[in-house]
């Protein structure tokens, strides 16, 4: 049975089960898109159909009950057009392939989503590279479980999606379930944005879900892992736009790739992510930068304190030098959201993992002075703080 869309409660004896894992279609040079293959950098140049005509390989396809989704609707998608695995039991090289062939992700980004994904945050399996795209699938992507441990996949709570969230519910208020699209939320979203999904309307639905959350959850928290929601959020003017469109980021793009069907009465139905019908991917890169520079102009809009609520107050944390009592300091920089992401990236991780995670941030350090200059050494960090 087809499922109408979301994602499935996060315990391993409840995570869907497929049997039958079939890796997303290989590459294949009659539908090159961005040349992305076998984990290697694409030639970055968008501007093209996806799917295009003909490659009934990528066709949508809704999930079945044996299928994982989770908390992005971007993978989502990638998912139901075979882009990664359609069961959502996903990998590194997958996932940059299909980011930068579906959505024209700069390599560095692409390369820093996943690699905190399965590394950093713990949601997937170093050695495996395997990753849920959604609820603990452990036993599928675990090298050993036993020795391992669960690997909650993306539903994990505070790892890549946190409270405050655009469409789903906080952990706490929700009894846990903060993966499951909330159609009432995306109505919300709608109606603040006016159906326009731009910078400074987001920002606004941004600040406006912070204080919500704020008030409802006594439980809520808001670290600086809250920057990366920033980031997702610019996903939906720099990503999703239809280049068929003038790449304007209107509500029937944004509503199909969340899986959100309007009804005649306003409402909401909640059905399978997908990529839009004649759908024109962005046609330069979307590097780490960019989305730096995008959670800076975003945040700074309408900021939010970073911290949580304890004793019936909220509590602001520290993060020397640019977060004090929980706010973002008034001369922080985009370069400076630079430097946090890469502390993000580099915090402690196993030793074993060094001989991964120094070639991954030496490169995106030599791509991002190639690209920006020489002010991007240690990526912008002050070499006391590294």
């Amino acid at each position: 049975m087809p499922k109408s869309g979301g994602a499935q409660p996060g315990g391993p004896l409840t995570c869907p089960f497929n049997p039958n894992h079939q890796p997303a279609a290989r590459w294949d040079p009659d539908f090159p898109y961005n040349h992305a293959k076998l984990g290697l950098p694409g030639k970055g140049k968008g501007g093209y159909k996806v799917p295009a005509d003909g490659d009934t390989a990528h066709a949508f396809m809704p999930p079945t009950d044996k299928d994982i989704r989770g908390p992005c609707p971007g993978l989502n998608a990638l998912a139901n057009h075979n882009f990664i695995a359609r069961d959502g039991i996903t990998d590194y090289n997958e996932l940059l392939d299909a980011l930068q062939n579906v959505y024209n992700v700069g390599y560095d980004l692409a390369n820093f989503l996943a690699f905190y994904a399965i590394y950093v945050a713990g949601l997937g399996d170093p050695v495996t590279k395997k990753l849920s795209i959604g609820c603990d699938a452990t036993t599928r992507t675990s090298w050993s479980p036993i020795i391992t441990g669960s690997e909650p996949g993306l539903n994990g709570h505070s790892k890549m999606e946190i409270d405050a969230s655009l469409t789903r519910n906080d952990f706490f208020a929700a009894g846990g379930d903060n993966f499951s699209f909330n159609t009432t939320l995306f109505k919300m979203f709608e109606q603040s944005t006016s159906g326009l999904f731009d910078v400074d309307r987001i920002s606004k639905y941004r600040h406006e879900r912070w204080h919500q959350c704020q008030a409802e959850n006594p439980q809520f928290y808001f670290p600086i892992l809250g920057l990366f929601q920033y980031g997702a959020a610019s996903f939906l003017y720099e990503l999703w736009p239809n280049g068929n469109e003038g790449y304007v980021p209107n509500l029937h793009n944004t509503a199909t790739f969340f899986g959100a069907h309007r009804l005649p009465d306003g409402n909401y139905l909640r059905v399978p992510e997908r990529i839009p019908s004649n759908w024109v991917n962005r046609e330069n890169p979307y590097f780490l930068l960019d989305i730096a520079s995008e959670i800076f102009k975003m945040y700074t809009k309408n900021p939010v304190g970073f911290g949580g609520n304890a004793g019936g107050e909220f509590i602001g944390i520290n993060h020397p030098p640019y977060i004090n009592d929980g706010a973002l300091n008034a001369n922080t920089t985009a370069q400076d959201v630079t430097c946090l992401l890469y502390q993000i990236l580099s915090r402690p991780v196993p030793s074993t993992l060094n001989g991964i995670i120094t070639p991954l941030v030496e490169a995106t350090e030599a791509l991002l002075i190639s690209l920006f200059g020489v002010e991007y050494n240690n990526l912008g960090c002050p070499l006391a703080l590294t």
